[in-house]
């Protein structure tokens, strides 16, 4: 992890971009994909899993039996932890409920706003060496608060075409039932499609590798809605010299390990304090199940160490992080200054795993500096707003003659005339 000391404004915007791992005709290889799928539907997904997942599937629909066997295979303790989890999730999102009122812009003239729930929504679960089953809940929930009609979940086989209890446990807990054996590009696919098994939504949530992350942009070029832009996990640290070397290395290490794409940052006022989070990444790497992993992502990350607290988060504001803590004292008292970040995690206990899994807030969030423009997922994500008015007659004999200008000069006038009739015949009646 390479150290940069005190680099020149122009330079902040080339140590901002993220590490590119291309894959070789990668938006042709997913749109191949994606066809095959909208082609031959099912025999497409079975093909397409054997393929890459290296297993054969024989009923993609996950069963009622498998359901509740998950059941028994789940401890009590992790059984726990995911009602807890849940419980603070459901807390947080239920609370972003909220009844806009009626307002009346001009006597005799309403408008309200409603929000009403996406009919058809699909969750994508990532499955591979770590099968994010939190993920259920951060989606599932607010997809259930929000009053969605059909939550349809699809989420990789492993090898031998089960999938990981745990995922399954905790969507029978949140009573998601309608699961399927199908992972990567080709679950997009099938999500946005539909096949003979699988039924299309309307939005697809959740996130994944690249070639998931593409086939949703791709997907969404045909009118199917997703969530946000989502690829490699990151996490921007700003320290001072009174962090915690042994809190800073952990966090840093707890994004590195998701994969070897992921990228960690730590900016700081002390340069002692960088020294001595180095030495502490050392010591946790070594007892890390998944170190070579992190160490990957270790190789494209890197430390900055600028002049003052004011400066980090300006480098933080440019950066814009999936992830952002602030190890640093009296942290709320900088909390204005942030302008983008996906969720920020404040002094030296609020570490980023707590936001992963179990404080309330939702962990799918922008990533790649998209925060500079997305928000993460919320309640708001699985509902439209649909605007509502009603004009009286004295509200259109105020506002129409403003309308019937306007239009006519666009040169819209049947636009114009649509008032004008009407004040007319109001006249008319007098």
């Amino acid at each position: 992890m390479k150290t940069i000391i005190n680099p020149p404004y122009s330079d902040w915007a080339e140590y901002c971009k993220r590490p590119s791992f291309p894959a070789e005709d990668l938006e042709e290889k997913v749109a191949a994909v994606l066809e095959e799928v909208r082609l031959e539907g099912d025999k497409a997904l079975k093909k397409l899993t054997l393929a890459f997942d290296k297993v054969e599937v024989e009923n993609i629909k996950v069963s009622a039996m498998e359901i509740e066997k998950a059941g028994s295979e789940v401890s009590d303790d992790l059984k726990e932890a995911i009602a807890v989890a849940a419980g603070n999730i459901r807390i947080f999102h239920s609370a972003q409920q909220v009844k806009e009122p009626s307002v009346e812009t001009m006597t005799g003239i309403k408008c309200w706003r409603k929000s009403v729930a996406i009919e058809k929504v699909g969750l994508y679960i990532p499955g591979g060496s770590a099968p994010l089953f939190s993920t259920v809940l951060m989606l599932g929930i607010p997809a259930m608060i929000a009053g969605c009609g059909k939550i349809v979940l699809c989420t990789p086989p492993d090898k031998n075409g089960n999938i990981n209890p745990a995922v399954l446990y905790t969507a029978s807990f949140l009573g998601i039932n309608e699961i399927y054996k199908v992972g990567g590009a080709q679950a997009v696919a099938a999500l946005a499609f539909g096949t003979e098994t699988v039924p299309k939504v309307d939005k697809i949530f959740g996130p994944g590798n690249q070639y998931v992350t593409k086939a949703k942009e791709l997907v969404q070029k045909n009118g199917i809605a997703i969530d946000l832009p989502a690829g490699p996990s990151e996490v921007l640290v700003i320290a001072d010299s009174a962090a915690d070397a042994d809190f800073v290395a952990s966090d840093l290490l707890s994004q590195a390990e998701h994969g070897p794409d992921s990228q960690v940052v730590l900016v700081s006022d002390s340069g002692e304090l960088v020294e001595k989070v180095k030495i502490a990444l050392n010591e946790q790497l070594s007892v890390l199940p998944r170190a070579s992993v992190a160490e990957k992502a270790l190789e494209n990350s890197f430390s900055v160490v600028l002049n003052s607290i004011t400066e980090c988060i300006d480098f933080s504001n440019l950066y814009a992080p999936e992830h952002l803590i602030l190890a640093i004292e009296k942290a709320e008292e900088f909390a204005d200054q942030i302008q983008n970040a996906g969720s920020v995690f404040l002094g030296n206990y609020s570490c980023e795993s707590a936001g992963d899994y179990a404080s309330g807030t939702n962990h799918t969030l922008p990533t790649n500096g998209y925060a500079r423009s997305y928000s993460g997922v919320s309640l708001d994500s699985f509902v439209k707003k649909i605007t509502f008015q009603n004009i009286s007659k004295s509200g259109l004999q105020k506002i129409g003659r403003s309308i019937e200008v306007m239009a006519e000069a666009e040169q819209l006038l049947a636009h114009k005339n649509a008032v004008s009739t009407r004040l007319k015949k109001i006249q008319d009646e007098k």
